[in-house]
């Protein structure tokens, strides 16, 4: 491993390793005490607590923790879906030597249990045979008090995508209310968010040195606890909106002045030679931040209160703007929030892995394949990523309603080309049941593997929240070389039939390089191709942070090309979302009619699902639109918040379903489009008296015996929804023919901490 020192920061793999490393590698990180024995182990130094069932494949983000940690010396157990309620399950591998690290798993585990219409799923990816119910709701929270109770002077250290997307005060869907950071109510003594690696390897080091986890304060990626500001910082107060014309200095709270012996001479200000340890703090009204001259290493923002925001939606939305603001790895400040009594105080996010730190990450010696103890058990999540690769991490589309860019970072991070070749030709040689054909080569998107800033100068000063929004800027490389010559390396080894590529494509960024979009359509599509417009309407994708449909036109015209000149007959599969906030009943109905004009008839649709922290979640909660500057003066958006509305916007999108037609006759002639119901060419669905017509036409029609009877569409109205509110499918065309042969793809990929669930594509 390569040991040279990153400029940022230090190299992840520049610590001496702990001493346990005699012990060597583990070829299961053990999950009971039997196989701790066989080890040679008499105690675990750190014990990992998750939701998932345990596999160890590096899209699983406790096998990564867990290997990295390894790979630093240290002996780590997991405890893979304890019953939280039997104490029994959590002191099953006795007491860590230095904290329980604790994550609900690859998905959050309210999205994991509920659909967007807040059903019950009825399974559950991660799980063996997808059995739901082996994880609580809120699970890092019970976990957390459980692994308290069992031993109370252990360290809790909290992490993942649940606990990442809920380090500050979030709205919380599923109550409808705003709560608390999840270390307040996790009781934790640290949470790491983000891609956590660094963090985690320096926090366990400095355990190993004897330092106490209070004393570690200044990680990167991680969120604390404090009592109140450090003196020598500088308070930029972005505690409110609407800041008056005339801004005063604003009188510092912890500021202590003897009036009586103050002299002219000190005024109150530091001596020549003063610590400035212990100078007071300096609080700066955020109007003035950029004007004053304030040492970015010692300034930190103060949002508005968990009380604050939960009791005034307008300042939920300005804290949430300012979070996404200092989201930069290299410029971020601090971030300080009141709780109570207490201040939660995130610090800059982590710097990002090199491509050489990425390769060692993804290089552990994984097996691959579930822990033994789950026999033949199949587990969805697996079977689906088993014979696919991710690339790269991160992604700078900063689409508002998506949580990757929130919780891996814009600044992409991808693997060597070498590093991507040793693992396809690992799963070749050691992967159960593989027959030639790599599932996906992707990871959050399909195409940014090496796409960054041509600056890094200027990277370090961006604080753009989107590097392909409003336009790709200038600044950014749209080179797809890599990704092409990677795509033909792979598919030249020996032993490889196909390398498909199922992940999403930003194909605003694919349309700057034509080559790379020949290579994908004639040798990597499969019949049909997965992209997401996501609407059609410039009103709705501003909100969204998407481009507009004359790139999808564009894109489209590239790809029918290149199909016809490869002698394939291949399909875009377009996505779209319904009742987005800012999405009215003209918008759906205009996406309607686009899909019909271009004979796209889809099955399921995704419904907009408000997970925590996301900009377009803040929309949905506040009615106003944090992509511009707070005010209370600001015009209101629309949000489609009532189950019925939302309803009703998927009905526009399944336009061609019958047991939609009703509600959609009700809602056209109330806003005045009678001319969208019949038969003629122009309309969206057909009118009700042509419905009993058709009905009565068909062979064997029988007239009803009864008004009174109850319709099978009555009777299955309460029935638990199967993942329709949660789940894409393909948009197929009314005349298209599957490719036959064609695979189920794995469509979610999951670096690290990645809160994708298998099955739905990835949100773009």
């Amino acid at each position: 491993m390569s040991q040279s020192l990153n400029p940022n920061g230090q190299h992840l793999f520049s610590h001496y390793p702990y001493w346990a490393e005699c012990f060597g590698t583990a070829p299961f990180l053990p999950m009971s005490r039997a196989e701790m024995d066989q080890l040679g182990w008499d105690s675990c130094d750190v014990i990992l607590v998750t939701g998932d069932a345990y596999v160890d494949h590096p899209s699983f983000g406790m096998a990564v923790m867990g290997r990295m940690l390894e790979s630093q010396g240290f002996r780590v157990g997991i405890i893979a879906q304890p019953d939280w309620n039997n104490p029994d399950d959590f002191t099953a591998l006795g007491k860590p030597n230095f904290y329980f690290g604790i994550t609900a798993g690859n998905m959050d585990s309210m999205i994991n249990r509920y659909t967007a219409d807040l059903k019950v799923r009825s399974d559950d990816a991660y799980t063996p045979h997808g059995e739901p119910g082996k994880r609580p709701d809120r699970a890092v929270i019970v976990y957390s008090q459980k692994c308290r109770e069992a031993y109370k002077d252990v360290p809790i250290v909290i992490g993942g995508i649940e606990a990442s997307l809920r380090r500050i005060a979030q709205y919380d869907y599923w109550t409808d209310q705003v709560r608390r950071s999840v270390l307040i109510d996790s009781g934790a003594d640290i949470l790491l968010y983000g891609n956590a690696e660094r963090a985690i390897v320096d926090l366990t080091h400095g355990l190993a040195q004897g330092r106490a986890i209070a004393d570690m304060t200044d990680l990167r990626g991680t969120t604390i606890v404090r009592d109140a500001t450090p003196a020598g910082w500088a308070e930029v107060d972005s505690t409110r909106i609407d800041w008056p014309g005339r801004i005063d200095a604003i009188p510092n709270p912890y500021e202590m002045k003897d009036t009586e012996n103050m002299t002219c001479s000190t005024n109150g200000d530091a001596t020549e030679g003063e610590d400035d340890d212990v100078m007071p703090i300096k609080i700066v009204p955020m109007p003035l931040h950029r004007r004053s001259d304030l040492d970015p290493e010692k300034t930190v923002i103060r949002l508005p209160s968990f009380e604050k925001v939960r009791n005034d939606s307008a300042l939920y939305a300005h804290a949430s703007r300012i979070l996404h603001q200092e989201s930069n790895p290299y410029n971020a400040r601090p971030l300080i929030q009141k709780h109570g009594t207490k201040e939660i105080w995130v610090n800059p996010p982590p710097i990002p892995l090199e491509t050489d730190e990425m390769d060692s990450v993804f290089g552990f010696q994984y097996q691959r394949v579930p822990h033994p103890s789950y026999g033949d058990a199949k587990i969805p999540a697996y079977e689906m990523i088993r014979f696919s690769v991710n690339i790269m991490r991160g992604c700078f589309g900063g689409c508002t309603f998506c949580s990757i860019t929130e919780h891996e970072g814009r600044v992409i991070q991808s693997r060597s080309e070498e590093s991507v070749i040793d693992e396809i030709e690992q799963i070749r040689d050691k992967v159960p049941g593989f027959t030639g054909t790599i599932s996906d080569l992707g990871g959050p998107t399909a195409n940014m593997y090496h796409l960054n800033c041509k600056s890094m100068d200027i990277l370090k000063n961006c604080r753009r929240l989107s590097c392909v929004f409003p336009r790709i800027c200038k600044n950014l490389k749209t080179d797809h070389s890599a990704t092409t010559n990677l795509y033909r390396k792979a598919r030249a080894l020996p032993g490889i039939k196909r390398i498909a590529i199922a992940s999403g494509l930003r194909y605003d960024l694919a349309v700057e390089d034509p080559e790379y979009v020949r290579e994908l359509v004639t040798h990597h599509v499969g019949g049909y191709l997965k992209i997401a417009p996501e609407h059609t309407e410039m009103n709705v994708l501003s909100k969204m942070m998407k481009p507009g449909m004359g790139t999808y036109d564009a894109f489209k015209r590239m790809f029918d090309k290149f199909s016809k000149e490869a002698g394939k007959e291949q399909y875009l599969i377009p996505y779209f979302i319904a009742a987005h906030p800012g999405t009215e009943t003209k918008d759906m109905m205009n996406l309607a009619l686009w899909l019909k004009r271009n004979k796209f008839r889809v099955d399921q649709v995704q419904t907009f699902y408000p997970s925590p922290m996301a900009l377009a979640t803040a929309m949905y909660h506040s009615e106003r639109d944090p992509l511009q500057r707070m005010s209370y003066k600001a015009q209101k958006m629309h949000i489609p918040r009532n189950m019925e509305e939302r309803r009703l916007q998927k009905a526009f999108l399944r336009y061609h379903d019958s047991r939609g037609w009703p509600a959609l006759r009700t809602e056209l002639k109330r806003i005045g489009r009678h001319d969208l119901i019949g038969s003629g060419p122009n309309a969206l669905i057909p009118a009700e008296d042509e419905v009993e017509n058709k009905r009565q036409q068909r062979p064997g029609f029988k007239p009803k015996k009864s008004a009174g009877n109850v319709s099978a569409r009555a009777n299955t109205k309460n029935k638990p929804a199967r993942n329709s509110s949660a789940k894409s499918t393909a948009a197929k065309p009314v005349s298209a023919k599957k490719p036959t042969g064609q695979r189920k793809q794995a469509e979610s990929k999951g670096s690290v901490g990645a809160g994708k669930r298998p099955g739905p594509r990835k949100r773009r």
